[in-house]
């Protein structure tokens, strides 16, 4: 008889029933059981194979292992209960946490790093801006302005439109992309003073502009503006004000090297070696050993750049200017980064390929651009 005849496992302790059919008292032996799937009644003899025609006896039955409450061969849990539909996955139940072992399963192959961009786009557009950039800022340097003024714009469109379609947040952008270059203007023509009198202004004008429209949510849409004029067109004033200096494009160009390279570096060093998270639930991609490779690369560039680049300049105060580029570039990106896992999103826009949005490339140079200027100026003078 094969073992899989059997029904139901019998209890522990279970020594069978008395069988009727043959008289009263006489009880399987013990330590044997009979199959539970003869179910036969009171004065009746057992049905089915287990019944030995030869002598009229019930046979003597081997022990039936004791076997958990779920198919023992493996399956799929259907819930926490234990029970399964046969397949190729182990088994666990209450009564047996682990699960039981199957097949051996080939390693899974070890996957290849992606870095998770169009890299020949994002390439290929960064030279191209980088072109732009250079050109205008060592031909004329108005025309650099008018860039700086573009994307500033641009970047507050991209802001705006984001928080109207993720928050219903409404920030006025007429007043805000009007008065954005013209924060950025006054900063180049008046310096900081200029800057500081055009914020005002920006600002009061997004309060009056948003009095056209009804007062629910007027306070939320009017500080979402404020906040905008701050973090996009004000910012930026400091990249104007570093040109006005005699030595103005050699400046702006060391700003715009310490913190590509930063960027660079971190990407680098972070995507090869990268193995403690910095800031998990901010950016998660980010790595403390990405920090470090953002910090060497500044400090390293920084040196040459004010040895080589800036009047009055000195390797040490490069170390210095590179390690303050690599914090405060690490910091902007993380900031908009919680900006954007606040709205829910991945990227503020789509129109540069490769990289997103303007504001995606602007997030770590809009908070470095006050830290250069300030340094510089501390360092070498105003010029």
């Amino acid at each position: 008889m094969n073992d899989s005849s059997w029904g139901a496992p019998p209890q522990a302790g279970y020594w069978g029933p008395t069988d009727q059919g043959h008289g009263q008292g006489h009880a399987h032996s013990p330590g044997h059981a009979p199959s539970p799937g003869h179910g036969y009644a009171q004065g009746a003899a057992p049905a089915g194979p287990a019944y030995d025609a030869h002598d009229g006896r019930a046979p003597q039955t081997r022990a039936m292992p004791i076997v958990p409450d779920v198919a023992a061969y493996g399956g799929d849990q259907d819930d926490d209960r234990g029970t399964a539909r046969l397949s190729g996955s182990p088994v666990r139940n209450e009564t047996n946490p682990e699960p039981m072992p199957d097949a051996a399963e080939p390693a899974p192959k070890p996957q290849k790093k992606s870095a998770g961009r169009d890299l020949s786009a994002a390439i290929g557009v960064g030279v191209g801006l980088g072109a732009v950039i250079v050109a205008s800022l060592f031909v004329v340097k108005a025309v650099f302005v008018g860039v700086v003024a573009v994307a500033v714009v641009v970047g507050l469109w991209e802001l705006t439109k984001r928080l109207d379609e993720r928050k219903g947040i409404r920030a006025p952008l007429v007043p805000l992309a009007l008065g954005g270059a013209a924060m950025v203007v006054a900063g180049y023509v008046r310096g900081a003073e200029g800057a500081w009198v055009a914020m005002a202004l920006t600002a009061l004008a997004v309060l009056v502009w948003r009095m056209t429209e009804p007062p629910e949510n007027y306070l939320r849409d009017v500080t979402a503006g404020v906040f905008a004029v701050f973090y996009v067109p004000f910012l930026a004033t400091f990249v104007a004000m570093m040109l006005t200096a005699d030595d103005g494009p050699q400046r702006v160009l060391t700003f715009l090297l310490l913190t590509v390279v930063s960027d660079t570096g971190a990407y680098a060093v972070g995507w090869r070696f990268g193995r403690h998270k910095l800031a998990p639930r901010i950016s998660p991609g980010k790595t403390r050993e990405g920090l470090l490779g953002a910090v060497a690369f500044a400090m390293v560039v920084g040196a040459l750049c004010l040895e080589f680049l800036i009047d009055g300049g000195a390797w040490w105060q490069g170390l210095l200017l590179g390690l303050a580029v690599a914090v405060s570039a690490t910091l902007g990106d993380l900031g908009e980064s919680m900006i954007k896992r606040d709205l829910g999103i991945k990227d503020m826009g789509t129109l540069l390929p490769g990289h997103g949005g303007i504001m995606d490339r602007l997030d770590s140079l809009l908070p470095t651009a006050p830290v250069v200027w300030l340094l510089l100026v501390l360092f070498v003078g105003s010029g």
